[in-house]
């Protein structure tokens, strides 16, 4: 057990080093629906899916879920949905990844329906892979091979696929077929009954491997600005095996989903011609307040009953200045924060890695350069925060280490107060560190609903 604990924080703590923590898939569950990138080369992006698909589970019905997107296009890396990894060949024909993928399986968290009653949980786990993508004029050729890093299922999956990439104008469509070879300890896993668990209505059953085949197309909308408007549609058959399963819905599984994304551009050079960092270090107190409240300046208390304390230090890049002429610039951060627990558990680290826009067009912008802040990115915390744990346990909810993450903050310039030009791009802040699982409707982050919130101030610099 101790071993697969640290299996499963090795295997988290990498995906921020390759930028990504387990990322959502919107409907297309199990399968790198933009095996193209959706962002330019060397760019980032965000954005959102609402999308529904029927549960393969008897009684379940369709779920609902709204997902954020987290990308990011890099010579090496890439961050796509569900996806995170590294590009150890790409000549723009033949592309080779070694990634780690979310497998969003398991059992519902919420509404159990009967045929599940008093089993064992079925969980979501995180396979290693390695792909190969063929590129041509009448199509993608891509094949896939996939295997449980966390050793959860004890299983893998092979997969083979072709994709048309079909454009006109600003609109884009890549309808495709998959073919999935699915282990045997996978299928027994996730569609299984165990002797244990069987009833006079649902009798042991293990369906073996097998077949899994899936019709899709995903498609976007160009609009101006760097935003898309995204769209998918899929249809899902279980092998033959897995649907006799007395657990198993037999039927297509019908997926679809909606959401939009904003690509940020490159990080831009500075006018010296070398690439401008930012540096943050910060140091805030937990606060029992609610983040609108925090914002609006309603509640700024961080008097709580156990004290707990965060420091911290984050690296920035621009990637836009003043877009179109307006007073708004877009950074994106990592960062690293560690948490002071005051004895009530282990102290533990927190990786943050988020884009950000500020905006400065107040009247006094040119005495004082005054800037408000709104961040939103993804969260890994070694160990779940105490405040967050304790505030959870009082209203009965569950936990997650991986949250979504918002950095709402405002700040002045240092050197614009004190008339120094050198100090000009040195920001002192406020700001709040915010945890939270979107009210339960993320699947890949534990279908959590809550979170925390620490009141920091900050002191932030540009290096070039």
């Amino acid at each position: 057990m101790a071993n697969n604990r640290i299996l499963k924080f090795l295997t988290r703590t990498c995906w921020f080093l390759v930028l990504a923590a387990a990322v959502p898939a919107p409907a297309m569950a199990n399968s790198d629906w933009m095996n193209e990138p959706l962002v330019k080369p060397g760019s980032a992006g965000l954005g959102m899916t609402i999308g529904t698909e029927r549960s393969p589970y008897k009684g379940a019905g369709y779920r609902y879920h709204a997902e954020p997107l987290y990308l990011y296009e890099g010579e090496r890396f890439f961050l796509h949905p569900a996806r995170a990894g590294i590009k150890v060949a790409d000549d723009g024909v033949h592309r080779f990844d070694l990634f780690l993928d979310f497998r969003m399986e398991g059992y519902p968290q919420k509404s159990i329906p009967a045929s599940l009653a008093g089993m064992q949980l079925r969980e979501s786990t995180t396979d290693i892979g390695v792909s190969y993508a063929y590129r041509a004029p009448w199509g993608n050729l891509r094949a896939e091979y996939l295997h449980d890093v966390l050793d959860v299922t004890k299983g893998s999956e092979a997969r083979f696929g072709y994709s048309y990439n079909w454009s006109s104008g600003r609109w884009h469509l890549r309808p495709s077929v998959t073919v999935a070879l699915r282990s045997a300890s996978l299928n027994n896993y996730y569609y299984g009954v165990l002797p244990g668990e069987a009833t006079a209505t649902r009798p042991a059953y293990m369906p073996g491997s097998g077949v899994d085949i899936t019709l899709g197309a995903f498609g976007y909308y160009d609009l101006s600005g760097g935003w898309k408007l995204l769209g998918g549609l899929g249809l899902n058959r279980l092998d033959g095996g897995v649907r006799g399963s007395p657990i198993v819905h037999d039927g297509m599984r019908p997926m679809a989903f909606l959401g939009a994304a904003y690509d940020f551009g490159s990080p831009q050079k500075s006018s010296e011609g070398g690439d401008p960092l930012i540096v943050k270090v910060l140091y805030g107190k937990s606060s029992d307040c609610l983040l609108n409240q925090i914002i609006t300046f309603r509640c700024t208390s961080t008097s709580t009953t156990d004290n707990t304390r965060i420091a911290g230090v984050e690296l920035g890049r621009p990637f836009v200045t003043r877009p179109g002429g307006w007073p708004v610039d877009i950074v994106g951060y990592i960062g690293l924060l560690g948490h002071d627990e005051n004895g009530r558990q282990p102290d533990s680290l927190e990786f943050n890695a988020y884009m950000k826009a500020y905006y400065y067009g107040f009247p006094w912008r040119e005495k004082v350069r005054t800037r408000v802040g709104f961040g939103a990115g993804i969260s890994y915390a070694q160990r779940v925060p105490f405040i967050e744990a304790r505030e959870q346990a009082q209203r009965g909810r569950g936990t997650s280490r991986i949250l979504n993450y918002l950095n709402p903050t405002i700040d002045f310039s240092v050197g614009d107060l004190i008339g120094s030009r050198a100090m000009k791009e040195t920001y002192l802040g406020l700001g709040t560190s915010h945890r939270s699982g979107m009210f339960g409707s993320s699947q890949v982050l534990g279908n959590v609903d809550g979170g925390s919130n620490f009141i920091y101030t900050y002191l932030e610099w540009l290096m070039k």
